[in-house]
């Protein structure tokens, strides 16, 4: 009987050895019904002639496999850690998190084989576990409190501090490892307040597309310089990317439509405490809409003054559960936002 007897790596390159009482050069494919296409067989040096050798009274055969190639990040999204999406990966290469050789690699287009080594350093966040505190938790989908201050994502590439994807991603139960992990929807850094994400793929997919038809409804509370001229009022005015700042944003008659109802609930010495209910869901849209009718954001440091913090708390979110039940999860009001309005009813 013929049968694989090893499998050997020397200098890089990959042998596997069919060993046997008798083995027929013709009925190779039959002893070996999966052989690779790309393996060769190796010559007995004794007898170029020959592709069998004799050894202890049998015979063997040497094949040399061809080393398959395969892009960097295409490996280590498929057989490395397919839990981790490839552009994560491309990101983790970029930044010199991978290793092959012992050498590090920062292309994600570089082309390895099976023989080569692999080895991954992860990036640590500082300041992990920052104290999130969890407003709702099911199987599904996982709601917390954002402070001010904490980034909803990475930004492009790897970041050193610790964001709300990595807690979702931390608390995720079967889901697709990305930089965005678990994030259906955001809030600015200065934000504070109730986001939701998805603890595995299908809920995200079923949060996301709530956010994208509009059928979440959404609460904020907020403090603005001055007071309103109208104490309740739709604001509908489209919203554009600003030239001269790129990174900001503008009322734009040639912007994307943009709407926000706002009402006062309360003022106390010149500031006004706001209920705001965005209808859509445009970067910085309740920023610029309360900064273009004369009263900007408290601490809104692009589109009004600079304060200890941006005075915009996300109170209240209201969806439908995978599981088809309607939930509204509320985040408390920060004392700094509502203290000179305690009377007021939200």
């Amino acid at each position: 009987e013929s049968f694989l007897r090893a499998a050997l790596t020397f200098e890089n390159v990959r042998y596997m050895i069919l060993y046997g009482l008798s083995i027929d050069e013709d009925h190779v494919g039959e002893l070996w019904p999966h052989k690779p296409v790309e393996a060769t067989a190796i010559e007995n040096p004794l007898d170029q002639t020959n592709l069998t050798t004799p050894f202890h009274g049998k015979y063997l055969m040497v094949f040399r496999l061809k080393p398959v190639l395969q892009r960097l990040d295409v490996h280590l999204s498929t057989v490395f850690d397919a839990t981790i999406s490839r552009s994560m990966w491309q990101k983790y290469i970029k930044a010199g998190c991978v290793l092959v050789n012992s050498q590090v690699v920062t292309s994600a287009k570089t082309e390895i084989n099976d023989t080569d080594q692999i080895s991954v350093v992860f990036p640590h966040n500082a300041g992990e576990s920052q104290g999130f505190s969890v407003l709702y938790e099911d199987e599904d989908v996982i709601a917390i409190n954002k402070p001010s201050g904490i980034l909803t994502h990475a930004k492009g590439g790897i970041v050193d501090e610790y964001t709300v994807a990595d807690f979702f991603s931390e608390h995720a139960r079967s889901i697709t490892k990305t930089d965005r992990t678990g994030v259906v929807h955001r809030l600015d850094r200065d934000t504070s307040g109730v986001i939701v994400g998805g603890r595995t793929d299908e809920a995200v997919k079923h949060l996301q597309e709530q956010f994208a038809t509009r059928r979440v409804k959404k609460t904020y509370i907020a403090v603005v310089d001055g007071v309103p001229k109208l104490h309740e009022a739709r604001i509908d005015l489209p919203i554009g990317r600003n030239p001269a700042k790129p990174s900001t944003f503008r009322v734009d008659a040639n912007g994307k439509s943009a709407q926000t109802t706002y009402r006062v609930l309360a003022t106390h010495a010149g500031r006004s405490l706001v209920r705001l209910e965005p209808k859509t869901g445009r970067t910085h849209q309740l920023r610029v809409h309360m900064a273009h009718i004369g009263t900007p954001i408290v601490g809104d440091r692009v589109y009004g003054r600079p304060g200890d913090r941006l005075m915009l708390h996300a109170y209240e979110l209201s969806f439908q559960l995978p599981s088809g039940a309607d939930k509204t999860i509320t985040a408390t009001v920060p004392d700094e936002l509502i203290g000179d309005f305690a009377d007021a009813t939200l």
